[in-house]
């Protein structure tokens, strides 16, 4: 097709750069180094299978390339904000920069840096590929067992797959069977809820109708209830592209068209499974940056609009927790709460807790619930003479309703009528109208 053509003049032009990789990069030089490091004989943890960790949106992630220390990772506490922290990479059949430092611990160095990992509430997990391999001319069971093998034996929450096979992905047409294939295995021995499993594509990679086998759309089609979500990488595709709130929510450009948040929800993949990609300083990507502040705007317009899935960052430590406070601050405060972490179990405690059929008692300055009015978590408002708790936020939704997004908590005598903390009028949002078609297409599609 003609898009072929076009996207291969690109990818030349890039080529010529001084950064080369169409996304995130690994260092060759660390690379090697991490190799020589690397003991031959592996140690399988005790205790290693990952239990419980949680998948649920919004979720917020780091990758971790960029060579640091032979023999451990960064503090916790230098990733204050994020949920999830990438390892990169594992190869088809080797561990290469950070993932070969995971493997060059010690079990027991290990076992201490994940337990401290998971008790600040970040998953750790490894990512397969980058863009210095091209795996579909190998086996994808065997390279998904390889994989698995190394999340298993290395007590690891997971894996994201960051495939850059171009070639196969937009002119072979072998992309899509391959990497269906490689998911069912990893699934098979990496069970739904037990480990994360994640993909990263680049965005334009969605676009329907443009690629062999539809492209990630096929991808999702085939195996997407296998994925937890999707990293989606907006940048690294061209100068003007993702680059403005409305070309990376609702409107990309003709180039790469229905690829933007909102348009790919729109065409069957569920909104809250599409994390925004972002490379967080100029140096991490050739194109397609949007500094902190504004991303934080745009983060804000579409969880106004009911999207929730998150952040992800290509790559630590040039962007960490003062990247992602900022990135947050209008939508997902950090310390702010309303974020779940590696617990399963924060939300069915909630809600059993505001389950209540008893008495709510009395609901003085508790506002009734209004229709004008979006609602945060946390959200108290009455209905019907019953307080109601909201469990998410919510837009025009009921208490009592098919939504589900109010917990009831009980009768109570009276109510009052100011508007409950947090709650939003309508009237006063400041987000593009554009937004409000787009995000109401994808309730319909979502498995």
């Amino acid at each position: 097709m003609a898009r072929f053509s076009f996207l291969a003049s690109i990818l030349s032009a890039l080529l010529a750069l001084p950064l080369v990789a169409a996304v995130p990069m690994s260092d060759a030089h660390v690379g090697e180094r991490a190799k020589a490091v690397r003991p031959q004989a592996r140690e399988v943890l005790s205790n290693a299978r990952a239990i419980g960790v949680s998948t649920a949106a919004p979720q917020f992630v780091a990758y971790f390339d960029k060579f640091v220390s032979f023999d451990s990772l960064p503090d916790p506490s230098l990733l204050k904000g994020f949920t999830v922290f990438a390892l990169a990479f594992v190869y088809p059949s080797s561990a290469v920069d950070n993932a070969g430092v995971w493997e060059s611990m010690t079990a027991a160095q290990r076992a201490t840096t994940k337990a401290a990992y998971n008790a600040a509430g970040i998953s750790l997990i490894v990512s397969a590929f980058g863009s210095g391999e091209t795996p579909t001319s190998q086996d994808p069971t065997t390279v998904a067992n390889f994989i698995a093998s190394y999340v298993l034996t290395y007590g690891l929450d997971g894996v994201d797959i960051d495939y850059e096979d171009f070639t196969a992905f937009e002119s072979t047409g072998t992309a899509v069977g391959w990497l269906s294939t490689l998911t069912k295995v990893l699934r098979q021995q990496l069970p739904q809820g037990q480990y994360i499993l994640t993909h990263a594509p680049v965005a334009p990679w969605f676009s329907p109708g443009l690629w062999p086998g539809n492209g990630y759309l096929g991808v999702h089609a085939a195996v997407g209830s296998l994925i937890d979500w999707y990293n989606v990488q907006f940048y690294n595709q061209g100068v003007t592209e993702y680059v403005t709130c409305a070309g990376l929510l609702t409107a990309s450009s003709s180039t790469w068209p229905q690829s933007s948040v909102f348009q790919i929800a729109a065409n069957g993949v569920p909104l809250n499974k599409l994390v925004i990609g972002k490379g967080a300083t100029t140096a991490d990507a050739n194109n397609g940056f949007i500094d902190p502040g504004t991303l934080a705007g745009c983060v804000a317009q579409a969880k106004s609009q009911g999207w929730s899935a998150g952040v992800m960052e290509w790559q630590y430590p040039n962007g960490g927790s003062a990247w992602i406070t900022e990135v947050r601050a209008d939508s997902w405060p950090v310390g702010g709460g309303g974020v779940t972490t590696t617990s399963t179990t924060t939300k069915s405690t909630s809600t059993s807790s505001t389950s209540s059929t008893g008495t709510g008692g009395s609901c003085s300055g508790i506002a009734a619930w209004s229709s004008a009015l979006a609602y945060p978590a946390g959200s108290q408002v009455t209905s019907g003479g019953i307080l109601w708790t909201a469990n998410q936020w919510n837009d025009d939704e009921i208490p009592g309703g098919s939504s589900g997004a109010w917990d009831k908590v009980g009768s109570c005598a009276t109510a009052a009528t100011a508007h409950p903390a947090g709650a939003t009028a309508k009237a006063n949002k400041t987000v593009d109208a554009k937004l409000t078609s787009a995000a109401a297409a994808p309730k319909a599609t979502a498995p």
